[in-house]
């Protein structure tokens, strides 16, 4: 499933970039995600984390590397291993008086264990859904 959601947040474009660019921010505004550790690199090209993550078939690990970067402007984090395997490209944007940010992204249900498994497409529109209020979540922190 790929998807693109967009939103306005009242902020400078360098603070709203650092803070996504930093996968270790994720705990705090993404749902599933329960911990996450920087196993290498600095937080640019090649950087790699351990996501763990809380899925309907229990905990879940994910390594996931920085694959794209553009300081201030752009970075794309892909699940190297582990199950339900994505690609999140968030672009910030300067607009008057905020900052867009999208995200585009691509995920699929492959890899979730026993009965979730065939949940695949249903789950796919719950994680849309789940997204959108995550980037919520996001946007309240960074308005703070």
């Amino acid at each position: 499933m790929t998807f693109q959601l967009s939103l306005d947040i009242t902020a400078p474009p360098a603070e709203v970039f650092e803070f996504v660019a930093d996968f270790t921010t994720m705990p705090q505004w993404y749902s599933a995600v329960r911990r996450v550790r920087r196993v290498d690199g600095t937080g640019g090209p090649g950087t790699r984390y351990a996501v763990y993550r809380e899925l309907a078939g229990g905990t879940a690990l994910n390594d996931v590397g920085i694959t794209s970067y553009a300081d201030g402007e752009e970075v794309t984090f892909t699940s190297l291993s582990g199950p339900t395997p994505f690609a999140y490209r968030y672009h910030v944007q300067p607009i008057p008086g905020a900052t867009r940010l999208t995200l585009d992204g691509t995920i699929k249900a492959t890899g979730l264990p026993g009965p979730a498994a065939l949940l695949g497409p249903l789950a796919e529109g719950f994680f849309k859904r789940g997204m959108r209020d995550n980037l919520g979540t996001l946007r309240r922190i960074l308005e703070r």
